[in-house]
């Protein structure tokens, strides 16, 4: 059977990802996922290079130790980063011009899940006939017994090198200075917890750091960007005692970022869009003058593009359809110096060009910032604002299988009967995640209904999801105002 014949059976829709201890994320599975992937990478290059980097979770090493063994076993040699961010290991993949990058992160999620991603030499997550590759030789045996010294791979300690991505950030903008700007920076207790106030600090600015000291267990432990997208407060209030102009949020690997205003509120992967459109289209430094998200995104993007002559590309969700979007213009543009930009509600935003094909938290707020002294506006608020969004809610809600949706007739039922109840409703998309066991519903309406009218349509239709999924009542649901941020209660 040829790997085309196959369907991939680890590989998800970001890496291998899971609950550490339970397969496939154990130490036998993942130094054979090493070796495997390091055999079909010596196909093309013989003894290829792969350069790992790790996020702050405790499992994290573990989990590298057991992926750099297989691919020792392989031949493949190892440059060993340590902790660094996700768009970091990207960055050195091009800047080593190695073979494949790799990086053991969950990203955003609990402290007991992780995952890992590999890129290819240039940077971008593996195709699927690649990873079919791998999973064609994760059954075979490591047999070594024929295999020579001099074929093992080895292991080079590279944590000396992750300088260079710091001083590449801080290098692209030696005409800026933050001078003058306090800032908040939540790192997660994640990748970003050294890089983000070193990177700001060189840059200017006054930075007051928390959520920076990593445990191994505390990463996204009531910090981050989505603890910060369901509790804007939080921050709002250090933001406040501190006297700072806002605050930055990042996630546990540090390729999302948002912002929080002074006046308390989010401003998310949508405004950021808006603005960093809007500013790279004054440079002539937009690409195709397009900007690129996803269906999650808020109706009132759409508009706000189309009053600018700003060309909008919607795809499904997922960052894989934003690159490969960006991507394709990038390969038509003949002039240098464009970025090709696109990204997703969460915060995860992608400035394409020559050198960086993934989405960079630390990036992104370096070029948010940078629009906002460039807009002349006194106040970040002053600038999100002139985005109205639509109100709408993003529900997400646990379930125990993944029924065809289409398929739950009660939950179709349902589904139209919300849309008879309500109909200012102008959106409603609903899906299972691609790296989650839950269902993820987005509402968005004209005015004539509020969060709240939305919200409590959302608990109903998750939990018949969940009912009919035959997972446990009870089980967790949240509503988030993508609107405002924070979470909605459940009425009644």
């Amino acid at each position: 059977m040829t790997s085309k014949q196959l369907r991939r059976q680890y590989f998800g829709t970001d890496g291998v990802r899971g609950r550490v201890g339970q397969y496939p994320l154990v130490p036998e599975f993942v130094t054979r996922l090493g070796y495997a992937a390091g055999t079909v990478l010596s196909r093309r290059a013989s003894h290829p290079t792969f350069v790992i980097g790790r996020d702050t979770r405790q499992s994290g090493e573990m989990l590298q130790s057991a992926l750099t063994t297989g691919l020792l076993a392989s031949g493949a040699t190892v440059v060993d980063l340590g902790v660094i961010t996700t768009p970091g290991v990207a960055f050195m993949v091009r800047k080593m011009s190695a073979e494949a990058g790799v990086v053991i992160s969950a990203s955003h999620n609990p402290v007991d899940e992780n995952g890992i991603k590999f890129f290819n030499e240039n940077a971008l997550k593996l195709n699927e006939e690649v990873e079919l590759d791998i999973e064609a030789l994760l059954d075979d045996p490591m047999d070594l017994s024929s295999i020579h010294a001099s074929q093992f791979g080895r292991r080079i300690d590279g944590a000396d090198m992750r300088e260079l991505y710091a001083d590449h950030l801080v290098d692209e903008h030696q005409d800026l200075t933050l001078h003058g700007l306090k800032l908040v920076l939540d790192c997660a207790n994640g990748a970003a917890s050294w890089f983000a106030p070193e990177v700001f600090s060189r840059l200017g600015a006054e930075v007051v750091a928390i959520h920076a000291s990593p445990t191994g267990s505390n990463i996204n432990v009531e910090a981050g960007s989505e603890h910060v997208r369901q509790y804007p407060d939080d921050l709002f209030a250090l933001v406040q005692k501190y006297h700072a102009n806002f605050g930055i949020v990042f996630d546990g690997d540090a390729d999302r970022v948002i912002f929080v205003d002074e006046n308390g509120h989010l401003v998310d992967g949508d405004h950021m869009l808006a603005i960093l459109g809007d500013y790279l289209l004054s440079q002539g430094r937009l690409l195709g003058k397009t900007v690129v998200s996803t269906e999650m995104r808020n109706g009132a993007l759409v508009n706000y593009f189309a009053e600018r002559a700003i060309t909008f590309i919607e795809t499904p969700v997922g960052d894989k359809y934003i690159m490969g979007e960006l991507r394709e213009m990038l390969l038509k543009e003949k002039r240098g110096g464009k970025f090709g930009l696109g990204g997703e509600q969460s915060g995860h935003i992608i400035l394409m060009d020559g050198e960086h094909t993934t989405g960079d938290g630390l990036r992104s707020a370096i070029y948010l910032i940078r629009a906002f002294l460039a807009s002349g506006r006194e106040t970040l608020a002053d600038l999100a604002e002139s985005i109205h969004k639509y109100p709408q809610v993003i529900a997400s809600a646990y379930v125990a299988e993944k029924p065809e949706l289409e398929e739950l007739e009660t939950v179709m039922a349902l589904r139209d009967a919300i849309k008879d109840d309500l109909p200012g409703i102008t959106r409603l998309n609903l899906r299972y995640s691609g790296t989650e066991p839950k269902v993820r519903l987005m509402l968005e309406a004209d005015n004539r209904h509020t969060e709240i009218d939305l919200a409590q349509k959302a608990f109903a239709l998750c939990e018949a999801v969940q009912a009919a999924s035959r997972t446990p009542a009870g089980s967790h649901v949240e509503v988030l105002n993508v609107t405002r941020g924070g979470l909605v209660p459940r009425s009644g």
